[in-house]
């Protein structure tokens, strides 16, 4: 009689209950009871935890766990003294524009405080602005910093350019100009490619020299202070001589301590000529403009003193052939005040890059105005007060008669004239003066 009892009621318990699956098989093999709909192995530490989640349903599950673990990461960042959040670091290029007076040149010496120069003050702005951390400062390379030009004591600039990594941080110019003097600025900024490397990538270099034009004055035949006026004649003359200059020509005599048969004394040049002259404060000027690969050390100054040389008629115009030849020949060097870096040039990598849908071509056309401006209010003016106050050009034509050209043409013509080795006093290339 106890059997059917029991049978009517568990008849009476699946009609409550509805049908009955045991899951004691799967247990056995190891696997979860919705091990079909699993996507995310159960961590062997968190055994417990997910049986008691599974309860609820597995996805309730999965979801906690994805988003504790970047979590985790966070603040194991944070323990580790590290930002949550780092800014993005990335390759970048500025236009630079800057007043060379008072500085010992562009590149910086570092450890050595007694010369001041144009990177001290560029790195302590990227500094104090947030781009760069302090170690940077102390070993450059670590932002892989590179200039295209390393300018000379007291020479200025007004399209300098820099390469280097920075953080990108919000209004990045302001913020780096704010902390920069008056007559340094960063004037633009683009992204360039991971590789890029300023130096190596300019494809050319176009400087201006500005003189007062009495420096053009014949020692016989004129006026030899500010009342000179350039004449349509002399002007002619002077761009014949500059034309010469194009091409390629061995400029060994345009340096120091560069033999005559080292193939880096092998400079070609663009193009070099002189536009109209202007009067500024009772006095009139010149700017001559030269367009090169690159430059060794002093070899625009002395490209333009020779010139003068000739012109004022204290050298013979075969001087210039002479100059070119493996023969030593004393070339005058003209003062620095007036060399100025007006742009550089980045021709190839524009006709790679620049139009690859994701660099900007480095034209900086944008910005010309800007760099007007600054040379209007910066350069120009230096240059002038400069030479009002100290005479740099008329003391520096006081000591052309000292040179003696033809003696050291026959110098060189004698027997027994000692020529340069190859080797001879090599010092490296200087793409600047």
């Amino acid at each position: 009689m106890g059997i059917p009892i029991l049978r009517a009621a568990a008849g009476a318990l699946r009609r409550a209950c509805g049908p009955w699956t045991p899951l004691l098989g799967q247990r056995l093999l190891g696997l979860s009871p919705m091990a079909g709909n699993a996507k995310v192995p159960t961590p062997v530490g968190a055994r417990q935890e997910q049986d008691k989640k599974a309860r609820c349903g597995w996805q309730g599950g999965a979801r906690i766990w994805e988003e504790t673990e970047p979590q985790t990461k966070k603040l194991k960042s944070c323990a580790d003294g590290e930002p949550q959040r780092k800014l993005p670091k990335r390759k970048i290029v500025l236009l630079m524009a800057y007043s060379g007076k008072g500085y010992h040149g562009m590149q910086r010496n570092v450890g050595s405080s007694q010369f001041k120069t144009i990177e001290d003050d560029l790195v302590s702005a990227l500094i104090q602005a947030g781009c760069i951390p302090e170690s940077h400062g102390e070993d450059m390379r670590k932002m892989s910093f590179q200039r295209c030009a390393r300018t000379d004591k007291g020479v200025s600039a007004a399209g300098q350019v820099v390469s280097l990594k920075v953080w990108l941080i919000d209004d990045i110019l302001a913020k780096i100009n704010s902390h920069l003097p008056s007559h340094i600025r960063i004037l633009g900024l683009k992204r360039v490619t991971g590789g890029f490397n300023s130096k190596n990538r300019c494809d050319a270099r176009t400087y201006f020299y500005m003189l007062p034009t009495f420096a053009f004055a014949h020692k016989d035949l004129a006026v030899q202070d500010e009342t000179y006026r350039l004449s349509a004649e002399t002007l002619r003359q002077v761009n014949r001589l500059l034309a010469c200059y194009k091409g390629t020509h061995n400029f060994h005599n345009f340096t120091s301590q560069k033999g005559p048969r080292e193939p880096s004394a092998q400079r070609y040049i663009l193009d070099m000529f002189c536009e109209e002259p202007f009067e500024r404060d009772g006095m009139e000027f010149a700017v001559i403009k030269v367009k090169g690969q690159s430059f060794m050390t002093h070899q625009i100054r002395k490209m333009v003193g020779l010139v003068v040389a000739i012109v004022k008629g204290y050298a013979p115009e075969n001087v210039l052939q002479r100059s070119w030849g493996e023969a030593k020949v004393d070339v005058p060097k003209a003062p620095g005040l007036g060399l100025v870096l007006e742009r550089v040039h980045f021709e190839k990598y524009n006709r790679r890059f620049g139009n690859d849908g994701l660099h900007e071509p480095l034209d900086w056309a944008r910005e010309e105005a800007e760099v007007a401006a600054f040379k209007e209010q910066h350069i120009y003016p230096t240059i002038i007060s400069t030479e009002r106050q100290e005479r740099s050009m008329a003391q520096w034509l006081s000591t052309l008669p000292v040179h003696d050209f033809s003696a050291t043409a026959q110098a060189a013509a004698s027997p027994g004239a000692k020529v340069p080795s190859p080797q001879e006093g090599s010092e490296g290339d200087r793409d600047s003066e």
